[in-house]
């Protein structure tokens, strides 16, 4: 079992894909920045606005919400910009239990 599924496994999370294991990629941080610019730098949950400068691990920066879940991959029309905390207590479309914490997995 590859590190990503371990990871999975043992967190309960979604399977995700390799790509994931050692973090964000750079094609995902390019993304999400086009959601915000998109979105107007407004959550799409509580429709307050998002601060583009502040960083993770602040409760207030930016994430992005799948709208219809993960699984369904991350097609810009199924996505919306998000506080980190309005997407945390979200959590994942379709399911009964709160995503489990995020883990930094990369170092800038």
């Amino acid at each position: 079992m590859d590190a990503a599924r371990r990871l999975a496994a043992g967190t309960g999370a979604a399977l995700m894909s390799r790509s994931w294991a050692g973090g964000s990629t750079t094609r995902w941080r390019k993304l999400r920045l086009d959601i915000a610019a998109r979105d107007r730098w407004v959550c799409g949950l509580c429709h307050q606005p998002i601060d583009p400068r502040l960083k993770h691990p602040h409760p207030r920066s930016l994430h992005v919400h799948h709208t219809l879940g993960k699984r369904h991959g991350d097609d810009p029309r199924h996505l919306v910009a998000a506080h980190a905390e309005c997407n945390l207590a979200e959590g994942e479309p379709g399911r009964d239990t709160p995503d489990p914490a995020p883990t930094p997995r990369t170092k800038w």
